[in-house]
């Protein structure tokens, strides 16, 4: 035990913490005013219901002794045998327990993430029962592949240093999923930000608690950690860059949502590479996230014509695959001993294993949450009727209002 690194981490798990509320404010600044409270509850009701699902059953199905590489089993459920003494499978010097709330913000995060793909038109009893299905059928099942011990995509030896595939490509592929079978808002070309202070302030949550996310993944205050700290900062910076500088050249006007929407961009694609690369390969991650997910929200969105509201799969998604593939290119063994040297440092093979994992997670979590919706649906409503959506979700589902006129 180091209580250093203790102290290190349960500072870590706060910050994550609050990145669920950023993302609630985030979210709930670009929705119409009419629904700015359903799209809060998403966030809300994640940290709720995961909380427990995850103390349940949740914990040891993603990180319980392993069943063919594939899923934990039910030992540690309820918490048995998750106590303050450290399991060194994950680490020496940390309280097991400490470890499993480090990792339930994860947890909690990526079903709230999905919600922005089918924002203002989802009934909430309906996204209720799919996030507890999605957390246990999907989500434990892939931190599992990627993060537990004798799981099939660690054993392969790809890498993912703070939740590309378990949280980002997961979460906007399960968002593209959802944003295709709800179908299209009723207005979806006339949607606009009813409160971009919102989402400026929940992107500054968000970006402060993304030091919790990728540099308390190191699990210990050291050189990696360090330039995980160092690599986070500088790629979302870049990419905020990046996401202006686009939409400077092609609008003729660089925006406040540009900036920050960059920034999210930048966030997302260093995090499987944080702790694995150098601070200039963390400048062309960034460089190169920030327009990329730019092109994905303006460009892949419209020829397509999928209505992903908050852009889930555009900057998640896309952010989450890039920086998978960008893992691939640049890792290397001189920033972390424990990682592998990628194509830019001599090794191909390090690429194949990361378009391996990349590939099997689009395809385990695309199946699995259609299969998943499509289930639910046959029991109940999915989707809020057309009343409903002129009305507002706020009043209709949740019987309020975010603003009154005066009297």
């Amino acid at each position: 035990m180091n209580m250093g690194d203790a102290v290190f981490l349960f500072v870590s798990t706060v910050m994550v913490m609050i990145m669920t509320p950023g993302l609630a404010l985030f979210y709930g600044g670009m929705v119409k005013s009419k629904n700015v409270l359903s799209t809060t509850m998403h966030s809300y009701a994640a940290m709720a219901v995961i909380s427990v699902l995850w103390i349940l059953v949740g914990y040891s199905l993603a990180f319980g002794p392993t069943w063919h590489g594939l899923i934990g089993s039910l030992d540690w459920a309820g918490l048995q045998g998750v106590s303050f003494e450290p399991n060194p499978d994950y680490s020496a010097t940390v309280p097991h327990n400490l470890f499993m709330m480090f990792q339930l913000m994860f947890a909690v995060l990526t079903p709230a993430l999905i919600s922005g793909a089918f924002a203002e038109r989802m009934k909430f009893s309906a996204f209720l029962v799919f996030m507890i299905v999605w957390a246990l059928l999907v989500y434990a099942p892939l931190a599992h592949w990627v993060w537990a011990v004798g799981g099939w995509i660690r054993e392969l030896g790809a890498l993912d240093f703070a939740g590309g595939n378990v949280v980002h490509i997961s979460s906007g592929v399960a968002g593209l999923v959802l944003a295709l079978f709800l179908g299209k808002r009723k207005d979806a070309q006339l949607s606009a930000p009813h409160n971009l202070p919102f989402t400026v302030l929940g992107a500054a949550l968000l970006w402060f608690g993304w030091f919790g996310f990728n540099v308390g993944s190191a699990l210990t205050l050291n050189d990696v950690a360090l330039t995980a700290f160092i690599n986070t900062n500088t790629a979302a910076a870049v990419a905020a860059i990046s996401w202006v500088v686009c939409e400077w050249i092609i609008t003729k006007k660089p925006t406040m949502l540009g900036a920050v929407s960059g920034a999210v961009a930048g966030l997302v694609s260093i995090t499987p590479a944080c702790g694995f690369v150098t601070p200039l390969s963390a400048i062309a991650i960034g460089l190169l996230g920030g327009a990329i997910c730019y092109f994905a929200v303006f460009f892949l969105k419209r020829k397509f014509g999928y209505d992903d509201a908050l852009d889930a799969f555009g900057c998640h998604g896309v952010g989450g695959t890039w920086g998978g593939i960008a893992t691939g290119l640049f890792a290397t063994k001189s920033v972390n001993s424990a990682g592998a040297d990628g194509l830019f440092y001599g090794d191909a093979a390090l690429l194949g294993k990361q378009l391996i994992a990349i590939c099997a997670t689009y395809a385990f979590v695309a199946l699995a949450t259609f299969v998943i919706i499509k289930g639910i649906s046959l029991f109940m409503a999915v989707r809020a009727n057309e009343e409903e959506e002129v009305l507002g979700l706020d009043i209709t589902m949740h019987g309020e209002k975010a603003y009154h006129e005066s009297l």
